[in-house]
């Protein structure tokens, strides 16, 4: 049976649609164009549903012939999501207080939509975190209510089934993936104490011996956290608005990881700057970070945040994992040009380069096929429209908003897990009208009075670096049966150097009898001291290379740098004495 074609639902100031992906890019038939433009639209999370706002009322149609679902009276409605299952329709709209009530009415609701009818309804003045977290299975529910969370079981939220007791929980994540839930909260530091992250699994919620994980730090004004999809590590991106060094327009980063198990660590980024953008493979055991002052870095870690493979430099701020996990899209939009480099994750080869100026959204097809491009109002409110393509860079459809319209938002059809086989990297274009979308190499701007010259290297902005594979080169050993493996390499190296060259034999060798004794030619103390130096420029050469790489060098390992040609020089004087 041939896996179904997924749906891109598109909105906009002349109003919603939903297409057919790749090949047909057709309106769906059983969904006319709507004239009527929408506040906003969402997909269950199986693709079977289909809610939208026309201002007017919020409709529940079945994607499969577009039969209708669900009505609701909520013209004010701004944000939809449905339940993991799609048993619940959540509808957010801004909190207004009335004359008739003075605390106002609920304004986030939660619908039956087997039969239309209310479960429950809150107050949510906020928009952050305003929809409830549920658990794959519906199991449970959790809400963030003044500082603290409140569980819910089994879709009853007329009662509180439990209560995390941290003081001033300000952001939390729920797991991904089956039970047991595990949720990780963050509090924020106060009065000199630090910033921390714990994990917890439901329904262990109190005691000490309930944390699964903990990690503390300082200089944290906010975090974003981010599970992977087998729920058995979190990400943690804490962030700084003001850089207090002046180095950075976007404040400080850094990035720590927590394992269920206990294990905690600070990822160690080898390039200073901001992190843009931090992404987990689908196979749980892998993650990409983009970082560092432009030209950014783009490094894949494992499970021990040690670096797999550097991607080199080049100008990006996000990463994009297909669903099947073997294709990564590393891009620069924003305020970067929208280029794009498509690997193949399996074999660290770059497939295409294509180009999307201009863009502000990017996604992946669930077939891992296909993607799309747009450029979307308020972000951008000129050249809106949006590109279906292919990864190899062939672009298979285009639509360009009319002069006085606007692009406001698209969105890609959700399908579970397994519909759509992982399929193999393609590096051939398929064929299209409309073209490929490859960067055509550019050069650096020169001044007329140089372009009669041949370039140099020294003309060029930025120092580039070429991707490069970072396994070490026995994958079975552990890291730190490593270390003791280069070291024992190390100190075989060194006694096969110190070791002296024994004298040849004589030609005319004088008779035994009236041989004497010869002194030893070695001095034990300028041996001793010829070590020393050694090891100091060893030392020193590692500095140079990681000064290379762009680690920033204090002022005592400058200095010890600066003493390389006067050690060469005692060297060579030792030696020759010697």
């Amino acid at each position: 049976m041939a896996p179904p074609v997924p749906l891109l639902a598109v909105r906009g100031s002349d109003g919603t649609t939903l297409l057919q992906g790749p090949p047909s890019c057709k309106e769906h038939a059983a969904f006319p164009r709507e004239g009527v433009p929408s506040k906003c639209l969402t997909f269950s999370r199986d693709g079977s549903l289909f809610a939208w706002c026309n201002g007017q009322v919020v409709r529940v149609v079945k994607t499969s012939d577009g039969s209708l679902v669900a009505t609701f009276d909520l013209p004010k409605t701004t944000l939809l999501q449905f339940s993991p299952l799609g048993s619940i329709l959540a509808t957010w709209q801004p909190y207004t207080k009335s004359s008739q009530v003075a605390q106002g009415d609920a304004n986030l609701q939660l619908w039956e939509l087997s039969n239309g009818g209310l479960v429950k309804a809150f107050f949510q003045k906020k928009v952050d975190m305003w929809c409830p977290s549920w658990s794959e299975d519906e199991k449970i529910a959790v809400r963030s209510v003044n500082n603290e969370l409140h569980f819910f079981e089994d879709n009853n939220f007329n009662a509180i089934a439990n209560k995390l007791h941290v003081q001033k929980v300000s952001d939390f994540e729920l797991s991904p993936g089956s039970q047991p839930s595990k949720v990780a909260i963050y509090v924020p530091g106060s009065k000199g104490a630090p910033s921390f992250v714990r994990l917890y699994q439901y329904p262990m919620l109190s005691g000490s011996a309930a944390t699964l994980a903990n990690k503390s730090f300082f200089k944290a004004d906010r975090v974003s956290m981010l599970w992977n999809k087998k729920a058995s590590a979190v990400l943690v991106t804490a962030s700084t608005e003001v850089d207090k060094t002046g180095a950075s327009y976007y404040g400080e980063q850094t990035l720590h990881y927590l394992a269920v198990s206990g294990e905690t660590a600070l990822v160690q980024l080898p390039k200073n700057g901001p992190i843009y953008d931090t992404a987990w493979s689908p196979n749980s055991c892998e993650f990409c970070v983009v970082y560092g002052f432009m030209p950014a870095k783009a490094t894949i870690f494992n499970l021990k945040c040690d670096p797999v493979f550097d991607f080199g430099t080049g100008p990006r701020n996000a990463a994009y994992y297909s669903p099947q996990g073997h294709i990564l899209v590393l891009a620069g939009f924003g305020n970067l040009r929208g280029q794009m480099e498509v690997w193949d994750v399996k074999k660290y080869k770059q497939v295409s380069k294509p180009q999307a100026p201009d863009a502000t959204y990017f996604s992946w097809c669930p077939d891992g096929e296909h993607v799309v491009t747009a450029t979307c109002a308020p972000r951008l409110r000129v050249s809106n429209g949006y590109k279906m393509w292919h990864y190899t860079g062939s672009v298979l459809h285009e639509w360009n908003a009319p002069t006085g319209s606007e692009l406001w938002e698209v969105r890609w059809q959700s399908f579970p897990d397994g519909i759509f086989p992982e399929r193999p990297v393609k590096f051939q274009a398929p064929p299209s009208h409309l073209g490929s979308t490859e960067a055509p190499p550019t050069q650096a701007y020169r001044p007329p009075s140089l372009r009669h010259l041949p370039a140099t290297a020294g003309s060029k902005l930025h120092e580039e670096e070429p991707p490069q594979n970072q396994r070490p080169a026995d994958k079975n050993l552990s890291k730190a049966a490593l270390k003791n493996l280069k070291k024992r390499e190390a100190r075989k190296a060194a006694k096969q150097k110190n070791k002296p060259e024994p004298d040849p034999p004589s030609a005319d060798p004088a008779p035994v009898a009236n041989s004497q004794p010869q002194p030893s030619c070695g001095d034990p103390e300028t041996d001793k001291k010829i070590k020393n130096i050694k090891k100091k420029l060893k030392a020193i050469e590692e500095l140079k290379e990681q000064q290379a790489s762009g680690k920033v060098l204090q002022k005592n390992q400058l200095e010890k740098m600066q003493k390389e040609e006067q050690l060469l020089e005692e060297l060579k004087g030792l030696q020759l004495g010697h």
